[in-house]
């Protein structure tokens, strides 16, 4: 495995690899049941009991914390995607950048492009006898990248978001650009439980999702169900730092600064690229690499505020709403995240054994 990270496991793993909830019922439920219990048993099975009621609890409040999670994520996006696209184009993603050199207005649709690029060369994505014929999209956006990618391989690509504005305008943008139905499609479908059988795609992308997803261990499982035998994963997203060995988490005015960032962009806990790594370790996926692209990416954010800034930008921000309003004041932590070397753009792809 070739990867850029240490693999110190973090408190995330360290969650991931305590008995669910499922397998503490189980094992509740293989206790034996006498007639006739004394009295320590009965105290033992009262016991049992609130814990098995705590647990159902638990379980009730997860899933109406991430009901409501998914609900601020589709809203968010319903409302501020329109005005990404009039501003920035239908790539609602970083750009990559050289970061020798200083990036002009003009050239940050084309770094997106390049985000793009950069990354089917770093998994090593054929462009010829091997291409692609079949693509997934997890959190497609309004669909650029899905697109880009039909076109560049002559393949069929699926995009699903939570957000029905997201798909709608997808769907109208690609057929606006000639791409029937049959070629480019979109549906509102939650990542965690995507709606195609087991081993369908033979390229499975995830660009800039994987931060929205409260489970990460379900979502890495689920990018590897529905890819091929042989398909390459690619997973671009936003993590925390790796921990150091000495470190069991993060620093509190760490944890303080991305919980801000969370609440403006409707995100689940972080995790590292070192815990997305091991998680795929442990699905027996190939060929797992990681990098931190954190120095190309620099231009990005500061090139958003200033577009925000402009008389079209604010007066789009105004007309808004106040998620797109919230997500926009948050764009400076995002800034110091990454120039205090806390938040890390990493790449992370593999292949599913043949």
């Amino acid at each position: 495995m070739n990867t850029l990270f240490r693999t110190t496991e973090s408190p995330f793993l360290q969650y991931l690899n305590q008995p669910s909830t499922s397998d503490r019922r189980r094992r509740i439920s293989s206790l034996p049941v006498r007639i006739g219990l004394g009295r320590s048993t009965r105290t033992g099975l009262a016991k049992t009991t609130t814990r098995m009621m705590a647990s159902s609890s638990s379980a009730a409040t997860e899933t109406v914390g991430r009901e409501v999670l998914k609900k601020g994520i589709a809203d968010f996006y319903d409302e501020s995607s329109g005005i990404w696209e009039d501003i920035w184009g239908d790539h609602m993603h970083h750009g990559f950048y050289n970061p020798d050199v200083q990036a002009s207005i003009s050239d940050h649709r084309s770094a997106q492009i390049r985000m793009i690029e950069e990354s089917l060369s770093f998994a090593g994505v054929p462009d010829s006898l091997k291409k692609p014929k079949s693509i997934v999209d997890v959190g497609c956006g309004i669909g650029g990248s899905s697109r880009y990618l039909a076109r560049k391989y002559g393949a069929q690509c699926q995009g699903i978001t939570l957000s029905p504005v997201q798909a709608q305008r997808a769907q109208a943008l690609a057929a606006a650009q000639g791409l029937a139905d049959k070629q480019v499609s979109f549906q509102v479908a939650d990542a965690l439980q995507q709606p195609f059988p087991d081993g369908q795609f033979d390229l499975v992308w995830s660009m800039e999702s994987g931060e929205h997803m409260p489970d990460k261990k379900k979502f890495v499982s689920e990018l590897a169900r529905v890819a091929a035998p042989g398909a390459t994963i690619i997973m671009v997203t936003w993590c925390h730092r790796d921990l150091s060995p000495s470190e069991d988490s993060l620093k509190p005015e760490e944890e303080k600064l991305l919980n801000k960032i969370c609440d403006a962009y409707y995100l689940p806990a972080w995790c590292s690229a070192a815990d997305y790594v091991k998680l795929l370790q442990s699905l027996s996926l190939q060929d797992i690499k990681a990098a931190d692209w954190s120095q190309y990416v620099a231009p990005f954010w500061p090139a958003v505020i200033r577009s925000a800034l402009t008389w079209k930008g604010l007066t789009s921000l105004l007309r808004s709403g106040w998620k797109t309003m919230k997500g926009a004041l948050a764009m400076p932590l995002m800034i110091e995240g990454y120039q205090k070397d806390l938040i890390k753009f990493a790449i992370i792809t593999c292949r599913k054994p043949k």
